[in-house]
């Protein structure tokens, strides 16, 4: 069972990781390049993938990811009060405080794109909320870096 959930896990983090970088490079890209080119259909059909690939891939991983990673702990008998443990469920919840307001956003720009005629007509929020939605899948992005390294250096005592 030990190798099914460690698999298991291993698989989820890397959905994880390639959805939020896949997502991350096209809808940056995407948004970029319809604001240049005042293409509003482009800009539709980026934040629409957007919310549709983190809706598919990285919100079931990211509900996988936690548990497994309890049934790995629970299998290998370590304390839930180590500060590996503790670190990496700071960095987990971290992560996903960064992240869920990511997905209202995308949301919110996803929805305000389809109302409007044309780039030009997009409220100013629509960048600025743009511009957090970057920062905060970049806090998320980060916290999955240092997640990664945690999982593979154990540097922390786990007993």
């Amino acid at each position: 069972m030990y190798t099914f959930w460690k698999t298991a896990h291993v698989l989820s983090a890397a959905i994880i990781f390639g959805t939020g970088l896949g997502i991350a490079f096209f809808t940056w890209f995407g948004y970029r390049a319809s604001v240049r080119a005042g293409d509003i259909g482009a800009l539709r059909v980026v934040l629409r993938y957007t919310v549709i690939a983190d809706a598919c891939f990285t919100a079931p991983a990211v509900v996988f990811q936690m548990v497994s990673g309890l049934v790995l702990v629970d299998i290998l008998g370590w304390s839930t009060q180590s500060p590996w443990i503790r670190t990496v469920w700071a960095l987990f919840m971290f992560g996903g405080a960064c992240w869920f307001p990511v997905l209202y956003i995308q949301v919110r720009l996803k929805r305000e794109a389809q109302g409007v005629a044309a780039v030009a007509a997009l409220p100013p929020w629509f960048h600025r909320w743009f511009l957090w939605w970057a920062w905060l899948g970049l806090g998320a992005f980060s916290a999955a870096i240092v997640l990664y390294w945690l999982m593979v250096a154990k540097p922390l005592s786990i007993a």
